[in-house]
């Protein structure tokens, strides 16, 4: 028996956008049936066939998707959800899944009114080079150092990308709850306090907001995390990407390529070799075992690691898988990140 392909309207063709659409045009059990951008420019010419439209509601309506994939910027996500459930279509979303917990929860919501299917789009769950570094260090055992940072030095259109996203979001919730969701896997205890501090290093953004973000996150088993973004011209290459688990008994570590460049998005998801440190001594006081390098050679690029995420969707449509944690963990890594852009704008610590 044939199965009928499920029926995609693809909102947004940006840096991820793109590579969202490519992979259903690639699926067989998808079908595009619309594209809505700003502009015709941002179509590659892959996808140029497709229909096009500029209103995102106007697309909704003459399309009546299955699945309505939101790529746009990060102040539309939750309202185009909720819209998009309210006439009956599943939601695979872009992170951050809302700008406040309160919008969050509202989309959540909707997805169990609608009786709808919600993915977030959390990338690194799906890939294997991260899937084994979470298994590792839940390996060690707790309670944990996490250190951790996205530092990105971007000018001319990508400056330009990033200036349009902190209109309304700062670099430590964009980029932030990638990476403290990877934390929160890793140590499963409930997040307690987040503090955060930050600083605007440019007149090109507005008065309010800020390019350079850092957040500490204390969690109820005793771990202890930070994570550091930064974006602009200004920002520097030196250590710009740090992916370390510590724990009493070692750590494990992302050790990134030579000459990597913060500015290469493939470069946010790769990580050529990870290191396993083990704490245990001899009786004479030297390490018992060396450390163990593990090689990610052939891991996926960002088109296919897009491509990995969208087959999960197939099959949480599919195969009904419940998402009930998924969507969970979704809002729990955006409020701590949320609590730390608070306590960047106060001054004073949150607690959770």
């Amino acid at each position: 028996m044939s199965v009928q392909p499920i029926r995609v309207l693809v909102a947004g063709l940006g840096n991820m956008g793109r590579s969202h659409a490519l992979a259903y045009h690639h699926h067989p059990g998808y079908e595009i049936v619309g594209l809505v951008t700003r502009g015709v420019s941002a179509i590659p010419d892959t996808l140029e066939h497709y229909a096009h439209w500029t209103d995102f509601e106007d697309a909704l309506e003459a399309t009546r998707p299955d699945l309505v994939s939101i790529n746009t910027y990060s102040d539309t996500h939750a309202e185009f959800a909720v819209t998009a459930m309210e006439h009956g279509a599943h939601v695979f979303v872009e992170k951050p899944l809302a700008t406040t917990v309160a919008d969050a929860d509202r989309v959540v919501t909707a997805a169990k009114e609608h009786d709808r299917k919600l993915v977030v789009g959390y990338i690194l769950r799906h890939h294997p080079s991260w899937q084994r570094l979470i298994a590792e260090a839940r390996a060690l055992g707790g309670p944990y150092v996490f250190r951790m940072n996205l530092n990105q030095q971007s000018t001319g259109r990508f400056w330009e990308t990033h200036k349009t996203l902190m209109e309304t979001t700062s670099p430590i919730v964009d980029c932030g709850v990638h990476y403290v969701d990877v934390m929160c896997q890793i140590t499963d205890a409930r997040p307690v306090e987040v503090r955060g501090m930050g600083l605007r290093l440019t007149d090109e953004i507005a008065p309010d907001m800020y390019n350079y973000g850092h957040l500490q996150v204390l969690f109820e088993d005793g771990s202890v995390g930070w994570y550091e973004a930064a974006w602009g011209p200004m920002i520097s290459e030196t250590a710009f990407f740090v992916k370390d688990v510590m724990s009493p008994n070692g750590a494990v570590s992302i050790v990134m390529e030579e000459g990597a460049k913060s500015s290469d998005h493939e470069t946010h998801t790769k990580t050529d070799r990870i290191r396993v440190h083990r704490a245990a001594r001899t009786e004479t006081g030297e390490f018992a075992n060396p450390d163990a390098w593990l090689s990610m050679t052939g891991e996926p690029g960002h088109d296919a690691l897009c491509a990995a995420e969208q087959d999960y969707v197939y099959k949480a449509i599919t195969e009904d898988i419940d998402l009930t944690r998924h969507m969970q963990d979704a809002i729990q890594s955006l409020r701590i990140c949320l609590a730390a852009d608070e306590s960047v704008r106060t001054g004073k610590p949150v607690s959770l």
